[in-house]
């Protein structure tokens, strides 16, 4: 006892602590948070790797996925008894994760019955092409009133159609009642909280509401639904609300720890952004750009290409609170590209500092449809473009314009939420790994004539996960307040009107270039690459065009 004593005095105290799974498209992380102050003590992230199998294919090793974050929650209990910090303090884990990407498993085994097929995945557009062949005007907004969402490749119950289709071990384990199927969410809450040893087969509202199974209104798997897709029930999860207990960690470290939040992980930033009153918006900038738009408990319908989700329940008796969703398939995801297939990056965070090289006028327009383009459009078949090279053309105006594809993307969806609720946002909230860049902060508020707020703390969507985590377990610290000031920079509109109209137009037509691909160009239009699905061809023909013309005029290359 004296013993025990004497290390508890010695470790320091932050009162109850609350830890985050944030798991993305492209990295694992478990943070851990003091519920004092939202303090972040220590985290421990892991890169999870994409492939590619086919064009348009991309894919994720469930396990792996799994093992990261097993991994993340030991490592950062290491660090937490390096810091002397007891890992006791642990109360309560919440979990943010990337949406639609879908998995199938063994309830016997626990082991995947095909890789994890991932949001941005294109695989299912023929399936999609057949579907609205048997839709009256091939009305892709046809089942919108039930989920709230276009027919599109984008989301889960397309994959989860292919997958019985195509891959014999999973229709051979629906026939025997073994299959599984869940979003990330439900995969990582089934296997820590047990597995095959009596796990919980859960998910939440927010990640139900991007299947286009769950009936936006009921909150409940719908049976018309199911019936449209050919979706057996019983091999779904149990819907549950943004904060409750959905079990609780069944080895390790930290076994005995209830998971009590779980989010996608753009509502879980809109939770973390405080964007908690009707009419508030923020932006996440990650891999894709996905921009939410507070209605409160109104369901309110788009008519201009937006999605209606569920924002968040925060608790079972709680009323659901709804968003309207622009949804941009590829944001970071662009300078990846250009780093790895172009080679004008050693690293991300370079296009910053190289794109501030390039004055206002940037005259070539990059429009990134390489998972066609997403809100407000949805053009499965939108080509990739790049528009407007000269002699003149460096590789800073390549990623500069790719930068500004990202701000015009949301101006695009920002006219859209204006049309929809007849109200001008005059402030846009910002969070993801990208909102560090402040030369693209800037290029946004001045692309759309808004303040840009930034919070200083950038672990938000971490911390929305966090937070729902905590109000399960009555942590009244970590109630939700709306009059919560928090410390943010602020970016505001440098440039004038007409620039802003200039640069729209000057995107607009890169736009049209890319939904009419099959079109002969414009006589006076220099439109250079189609590099639909990054294929090693376009990739090929693009990248050698630039490296000669690099060579040529500025021996940067």
């Amino acid at each position: 006892m004296l013993c025990q004593m004497n290390k508890n005095e010695s470790m320091n105290s932050f009162g109850p602590l609350i830890g985050a799974i944030d798991e993305g498209t492209s990295s694992v992380r478990f943070l851990v948070f003091a519920a004092d102050n939202s303090e972040v003590l220590t985290y421990h992230q892991i890169p999870i790797p994409l492939s590619y199998p086919r064009e348009g294919w991309v894919e994720q090793d469930p396990l792996k996925i799994l093992n990261a974050v097993r991994e993340c929650l030991n490592q950062t209990v290491i660090n937490l008894q390096q810091l002397r910090i007891d890992p006791a303090d642990i109360v309560a884990i919440g979990i943010a994760n990337q949406r639609e990407t879908t998995v199938v498993w063994d309830s016997l085994t626990g082991e995947p019955l095909y890789n994890a097929i991932v949001w941005m995945d294109m695989r299912t557009t023929s399936i999609v092409d057949d579907i609205l062949k048997s839709i009256r005007n091939q009305n892709k907004n046809y089942l919108k009133p039930l989920c709230g969402l276009p027919i599109s490749p984008y989301f889960s119950a397309l994959k989860l159609r292919w997958l019985l289709d195509h891959v014999a071990k999973v229709r051979e384990a629906v026939d025997c009642g073994r299959c599984m199927f869940g979003t990330i969410d439900s995969w990582l809450i089934w296997n820590l909280t047990g597995g095959v040893h009596g796990g919980a087969h859960s998910t939440d509202v927010t990640n139900a509401s991007r299947t286009m199974l769950m009936n936006i209104r009921t909150l409940q798997w719908d049976q018309t639904l199911l019936g449209f897709f050919r979706i057996p029930e019983n091999i779904l999860p149990q819907i549950r609300s943004s904060s409750e207990i959905y079990g609780h960690i069944y080895e390790g470290t930290l076994k005995g720890v209830p998971i009590s939040g779980c989010l996608g992980d753009q509502q879980s930033a809109l939770v973390g952004e405080m964007c908690l009153q009707r009419g508030q918006a923020k932006s996440t900038y990650g891999t894709g750009c996905f921009m939410l738009y507070n209605t409160g408990t109104a369901i309110v319908q788009s008519r201009h290409g937006l999605l209606t989700t569920v924002a968040y329940q925060l608790g079972p008796t709680a009323p659901p609170i709804y968003a309207l969703e622009g949804s941009i398939a590829i944001a970071g995801g662009v300078l990846e590209w250009i780093k790895e297939n172009l080679h004008f990056l050693s690293d991300v965070k370079e296009s910053e500092v190289m794109a501030d090289q390039i004055p206002p006028g940037n005259h070539v327009t990059f429009v990134p449809a390489f998972s066609g383009l997403y809100a407000p459009y949805w053009k499965k078949d939108a080509k990739t473009v790049i528009c407007g090279i000269t002699e003149n053309t460096t590789s800073a105006h390549i990623v500069k314009a790719a930068l500004q594809a990202v701000c015009f993307q949301i101006r695009d969806i920002l006219g859209a939420m204006a049309e929809d609720t007849g109200v001008n946002l005059t402030k846009l909230l910002a969070d993801g790994a990208m909102s560090n860049n402040n030369l693209l902060m800037q290029m946004q508020a001045d692309i759309c004539g808004i303040s840009v707020v930034r919070p200083l703390m950038s672990e938000t969507t971490a911390l929305g996960a966090a937070m729902a985590a905590g109000m399960a377990q009555g942590i009244k610290k970590w109630d939700v307040r709306v009059d919560i000031a928090v410390p943010s920079d602020t970016f505001l509109p440098l440039i004038t009107e007409n620039e802003r109209d200039m640069l729209y137009t000057q995107w607009k037509k890169g736009v049209d270039r890319s939904l009419n691909w099959d079109e002969p160009p414009d006589t006076n239009e220099n439109c250079l690459a189609d590099c639909h699905s990054a294929t090693s061809a376009g990739i090929f023909v693009l990248s050698t065009i630039i490296v000669l013309m690099m060579a040529k005029y500025r021996s940067r290359l």
